[in-house]
């Protein structure tokens, strides 16, 4: 899909899940496998308050794949100091938005036509593509970027 601008609110400054009343929270993400399932616990937990858990073995796999992305790609090339990884999750009526913003300014990038799809490493936009309406990436200025996936939340029949 390429670069599109962010579908809703930006989720920062939200209060934790169970807490929230507006439909966007956010989370730091540590630079760690235990970041890494910590993100997933939080998505698969918040879409349980939001009575959503049918959206979450979708929403935790994006949420994998992007956050993934984010830490191999993006936290390497950012600036100098603490590499900052957060995720936000934003519902609205019918769709459900998760966002993984970094400090790295490198631009997501995800060919169809490529031959990663069979290879070790390189399918998590493929993945992202396969399961989410719609994708796409917004610059942070000074330095970084939002990357995010639009789920849809009607359960399947």
């Amino acid at each position: 899909m390429g670069r599109s601008e962010w579908p809703g609110a930006a989720p920062y400054g939200a209060r934790p899940a169970g807490t929230d009343r507006s439909g966007a929270v956010v989370l730091r993400v540590a630079c760690s496998h235990e970041g890494f399932a910590r993100a997933r616990v939080f998505t698969r937990d918040t879409l349980r308050a939001w009575s959503l858990e049918h959206c979450g073995d979708d929403a935790a796999l994006v949420v994998t794949e992007l956050v993934t992305n984010a830490v191999t790609h993006a936290v390497p090339s950012a600036a100098a100091g603490a590499p900052e990884v957060r995720l936000g999750l934003v519902r609205d009526p019918g769709h459900l938005t998760l966002a993984v913003s970094d400090s790295g300014d490198n631009v997501p990038v995800f060919d169809p036509s490529d031959d990663a799809a069979f290879g070790e490493h390189g399918r998590g936009l493929g993945i992202v593509d396969a399961l989410a309406e719609e994708w796409g990436w917004t610059p942070r200025p000074p330095a970084g970027k939002t990357v995010w996936a639009k789920l849809p939340t009607r359960p399947l029949i």
